[in-house]
């Protein structure tokens, strides 16, 4: 890893560490969680990782719940297998001296674990608001444990729009493992990618480019945020969110390709996960995926609005809960609808 100066804090916790259980279930990994949401109160925009270092599962989220998505920090939750889950703290303080560049808005977080010559890292990168551009945009902070404590490089390392509109948020961090390169992804009404340079903390400003799944509908795949991007069995998938947070029909439409930077040929079908009003199910979508390790047992990890909030008087789009369901492929390599549970 190439030498940088970081600007050390202290990580802080505003909460007691609390543990929440979700219903017992036998086999490696974890059956379709019974007791969705798995997180307490309103999160949304989740990130899973398993770290080898710990041997542990952790979700990233946007604190959710306030008004204008104001959350300005962001918690971690660690679980040892999928079924009980360990509030760790505020990881990340928008409004400290921890992010000397931003104000708040802590959205859409993405993670990454590499083993290093000097041990793990964690590569936390997200959304925030900043103060000099008076705009959202995504910065980076690093720790060597993935709790945290968490250092941010000190500035935004993405701060404009290839497209030309659309905010710089909703990032994703993915490693390929056929090239080990490392790419990231963002977008808000347009998906970008690039190239991430060697130390992780930058992007190659020659690899950017505009990759968005053209066409569509918001009733189909149209493309608006949260690009999600994974590997399996030599085939990128990119999954991504349609419509609006707070609509009921937000959902997950998927496409796949034979590279990490596109082009994306659009499934058929193509949406996977949408909402279950006989269930009491609305806008399930901005989601992470989970491949357990050692198997082919794959999760979505995802939000959606909480049932007592889908009025639109009482701002179902910033009430909103994280979730956990099977996610199966068939033997083409398509991905079968996901069941959302309760």
């Amino acid at each position: 890893m190439k030498a940088i100066i970081l600007t050390v804090i202290t990580a802080f916790s505003l909460a007691v560490p609390a543990s929440y259980a979700v219903e017992p279930c036998s086999g490696q990994g974890c059956c379709s969680v019974k007791n969705n949401p798995v997180l307490p109160g309103f999160h949304a925009d989740p990130e899973v990782l398993y770290a080898e270092q710990t041997g542990k599962y952790y979700i990233y989220s946007t604190t959710d719940g306030t008004p204008g998505w104001g959350g300005y920090y962001f918690h971690v939750f660690s679980s040892p297998d999928l079924k009980s889950w360990t509030d760790e703290g505020i990881m990340l303080d928008l409004k400290s001296d921890q992010v000397p560049w931003a104000t708040g808005n802590a959205w859409a977080p993405a993670i990454i674990e590499r083993k290093e010559a000097d041990g793990y890292k964690y590569y936390f990168y997200y959304s925030g608001h900043s103060k000099e551009a008076d705009t959202k945009q995504i910065g980076v902070a690093v720790a060597d444990n993935p709790a945290g404590p968490f250092r941010d490089l000190g500035h935004p390392i993405v701060t404009k729009s290839p497209a030309g509109h659309g905010q710089q948020i909703d990032v994703d961090v993915f490693a390929d493992p056929v090239s080990g390169k490392h790419y990231l992804y963002w977008g808000n009404g347009y998906m970008a990618v690039a190239e991430l340079n060697d130390d992780l903390l930058s992007i190659k400003e020659e690899t950017v480019k505009v990759i968005t799944p053209e066409g569509g509908t918001l009733e189909t795949y149209a493309f608006r945020e949260a690009p999600y991007v994974f590997f399996r069995n030599g085939t990128y998938y990119f999954l991504w969110s349609v419509d609006d947070t707070g609509s009921p029909n937000y959902h997950v439409a998927y496409g796949t390709s034979d590279s990490p930077t596109g082009p994306i040929k659009v499934a058929d079908p193509c949406t996977i996960l949408i909402q279950d009003p006989s269930k009491q199910i609305y806008g399930p979508a901005h989601n992470s995926v989970l491949n357990i390790p050692g198997t082919d047992q794959w999760r979505i990890v995802y939000h959606r609005i909480n049932k007592d909030h889908i009025d639109p008087s009482k701002s179902p789009g910033i009430h909103r809960e994280v979730c956990i369901d099977k996610m199966e492929f068939n033997p083409d390599g398509s991905i079968k609808p996901v069941t959302p549970t309760l």
